[in-house]
């Protein structure tokens, strides 16, 4: 509008002819010009302020009706099938073993059976364990976990069952069922995560592998600068070190606490202390005495072990996708004070059922260190060492009968293990890995083993721990 008032202006000032000077008033015109302009300016503020709270309109309308439909579907999802929606993941492993040893005769010399699956998988081909996990939060305060192990004899475990808490204020937490303990570092982590295809010696003889618990867990994290952890847990103490009491409490409890940090942008660290403490009640085990008939001791008293646990990680700048170092090391001290008994009724019968008192001092320590030296690959080494000590079998030292060739477990001996692994990690969801290993577990022999082993992953699987 304007332009066109403009325009006139001037298209009569073009015809208007010559005008002397004197008669034209200059100032005039352009205070008219100046006018026209402010008033043009004005009706385009006008337009413009109307054509936002137009537009402010629409939106809002939009955003009501988004809300209202959303609205409804939550509604309707709340109450269909999509209302539980749990997790669930696969865990595919195998093996192809080699050994020189006959895994059907494992032992761990100088140390009383755990009663756990730690000999080597069956030669030649075999499936590992698969595991099955469902997982997903209950409601905003609570979170459910299941994991069933399918073992390659065709059975079906529950390897872990609980409930834990998602809202209890200052850093506290409870669980609650069948669980890993919180003692150690490695205990709380799954078979298929360890950096090696089976657990360290110390695992093996003083836990069974891993420690599972069946009762309760708290946890404390606090507000502090550095990452510090305090647990406790209570549980029935059915598992070695313990055994199933059949009385009512808590037959084992536990406590432990963690704390790390970073140093710099590269390193992270994590070290703790835990304690473990059970009452097992005739915890058994077989043996063969000097005549190589059938023997079962039994063992009623007190077990308590320390562990004393450290990890090292480095990447650079945090960034662990090229490469990365991790060591890890546990230390171990067992501890039994109690009674055992000798009872050879269902072999020889030689000296029938003899008991007298039975004390333990052992240890045991494993140091390991992986190195993912380009992006998919990673080679490690672990040494594993059990330190028999002090073994004091009232039964021998009393002259009751049986000897010490009546307990060959329990020969003197401090087994030791050397491994070392390559495996290749196609994507995360999928691994290879060759193993070696000089295992001296046995007494007087070893065993050189040779493990090629599989991991594939399949659906949505929670992270691990640190």
């Amino acid at each position: 509008m304007f332009r066109r008032n403009l325009a006139a202006t001037a298209v009569a000032l073009a015809f208007a002819g010559p005008v002397p000077a004197q008669d034209v008033d200059l100032a005039k015109i352009r205070e008219e010009m100046k006018q026209m302009k402010e008033a043009d300016e004005q009706r385009m503020q006008v337009l413009e302020k109307r054509l936002k709270e137009a537009e402010a309109k629409a939106g809002k309308a939009e955003q009501s009706a988004a809300k209202a439909e959303a609205a409804a579907a939550g509604s309707a999802s709340r109450g269909g099938e999509n209302a539980f929606n749990p997790a669930v993941s696969l865990i595919l492993q195998g093996t192809y073993v080699n050994t020189s040893q006959d895994p059907n005769t494992f032992q761990i010399t100088g140390f009383v059976p755990s009663g756990g699956e730690v000999g080597p998988p069956k030669r030649s081909f075999g499936l590992g364990e698969t595991e099955l996990t469902i997982s997903g939060n209950i409601d905003p305060y609570f979170r459910g976990v299941a994991i069933a192990a399918l073992t390659p004899e065709n059975e079906v475990e529950v390897e872990e069952a609980y409930f834990q808490t998602l809202a209890l204020p200052l850093g506290l937490g409870l669980k609650g069922g069948r669980f890993l303990s919180g003692i150690g570092y490695q205990n709380e982590i799954h078979q298929h995560a360890w950096d090696f295809q089976d657990a360290p010696l110390p695992y093996k003889a003083f836990l069974g592998g891993a420690l599972r618990q069946d009762g309760v867990q708290f946890r404390w994290v606090a507000p502090t600068p550095v990452f510090l952890e305090l647990g406790a847990e209570l549980s029935s103490g059915d598992q070695f070190p313990g055994s199933d009491q059949n009385k009512n409490g808590a037959g084992a409890g536990t406590i432990f606490g963690h704390v790390g940090g970073d140093v710099g942008s590269s390193y992270a660290w994590r070290a703790g202390l835990s304690y473990l403490r059970t009452s097992p009640k005739d915890r058994a085990y077989e043996d063969v005495d000097s005549l190589g008939s059938a023997v079962t001791n039994t063992f009623t008293g007190k077990a308590r072990m320390w562990i004393v646990d450290a990890i090292l990680k480095w990447a650079p700048n945090r960034n662990a996708s090229g490469t990365n170092v991790k060591l890890q090391g546990e230390y171990f001290r067992f501890k039994q004070d109690g009674n055992l008994t000798y009872d050879d009724s269902a072999g020889s019968a030689v000296f029938g059922s003899v008991a007298d008192s039975f004390n333990t001092d052992q240890s045991g320590w494993y140091a390991q260190g992986v190195w993912q030296f380009i992006p998919r690959w990673r080679v490690g080494y672990r040494y594993d060492q059990l330190r028999f000590e002090t073994v004091s079998n009232g039964i021998v030292n009393n002259g009751l009968g049986p000897t010490a060739a009546d307990f060959p477990v329990l020969a003197t001996h401090s087994p030791t293990r050397n491994t070392g692994m390559l495996d290749w990690s196609p994507s995360e969801f999928s691994r290879l890995r060759l193993q070696f290993a000089s295992d001296k577990s046995r007494i007087g022999v070893t065993d050189n083993q040779v493990f090629l082993q599989y991991i594939y992953s399949l659906g949505a699987h929670g992270g691990h721990k640190f």
